[in-house]
């Protein structure tokens, strides 16, 4: 039940981040570490990042809108500069009306990227889409979903690679693509779904706990309940037959 009310209480985000927040540029390191989950206050927190780019692993990634108009994002994988243990982010570099346009994108970012020249990347942090199957009749390997975990399965030399799982909207796009647009993210509220569910967990696990004790109880009751009136039936036939034999 404490740790019910704990996560109740982590849930309710006392202390917001102040307003302009997410528009200030800080080292994604001080944000979100691999594989850990961004916390709803900083989604869309403006971050940068120096690595280089793997040349084979320039993506495109479908039903992406930009201005309302939908088209394509060429997605590439950063492996982050001055790391303890090899690490990546995914990148959405820039967005495409058609799929031709996007394509020959990423062949000339592949070709650039050959010569393994450092780059930095300034964008906006973003929770991961999750990977969905792709469209009926598309080729296997169709992403409708902007999720590290999808381009993840296509990159290349991924042994003991660690990995972000959110990924950077770059605000700015090389030749021939176009910026992504991405507005600063609105205030929204300050409760954090997750730690409800978590909450909720821990009430639906403290009422099996009593549920649980209270049939025990009950049990041992009932038990003990039984074995009383067995041993005054037995009591009572006892008398019964010695007032017989008198």
């Amino acid at each position: 039940a404490w740790l019910g009310q704990w996560q109740l209480s982590r849930a309710i985000d006392t202390d917001p981040l102040p307003p302009g927040t997410t528009e200030e540029v800080r080292p994604l390191a001080e944000i979100a570490g691999p594989g850990e989950y961004l916390p709803e206050p900083l989604v869309g927190q403006r971050v940068e990042v120096t690595g280089t780019w793997v040349p084979e692993d320039f993506l495109v990634v479908s039903s992406r809108f930009n201005d309302g108009v939908e088209g394509f994002w060429v997605t590439g994988q950063l492996r982050i500069a001055d790391t303890a243990t090899p690490t990546s982010v995914a990148v959405a570099v820039g967005w495409a009306p058609t799929l031709t346009v996007a394509e020959s994108a990423a062949e000339a970012l592949e070709q650039t990227a050959v010569a393994g020249e450092p780059v930095t990347v300034v964008g906006r942090l973003i929770s991961d889409e999750g990977p969905v199957p792709p469209p009926r009749g598309e080729p296997p390997f169709t992403m409708t979903r902007m999720s590290p975990a999808a381009l993840l399965s296509q990159w290349h030399n991924t042994a003991g690679l660690d990995v972000y799982r959110s990924y950077i909207a770059s605000q700015s796009a090389p030749a021939g693509l176009v910026d992504i647009a991405s507005p600063a993210p609105d205030a929204g509220s300050t409760v954090n779904w997750l730690n409800i569910f978590y909450a909720a967990e821990w009430v639906v696990f403290a009422g099996f706990a009593f549920y649980f004790w209270y049939r025990l109880a009950k049990d041992a009751w009932e038990k003990e309940v039984e074995e009383l009136e067995d041993a005054a039936g037995v009591a009572s036939s006892s008398g019964s037959a010695t007032a017989t034999g008198d």
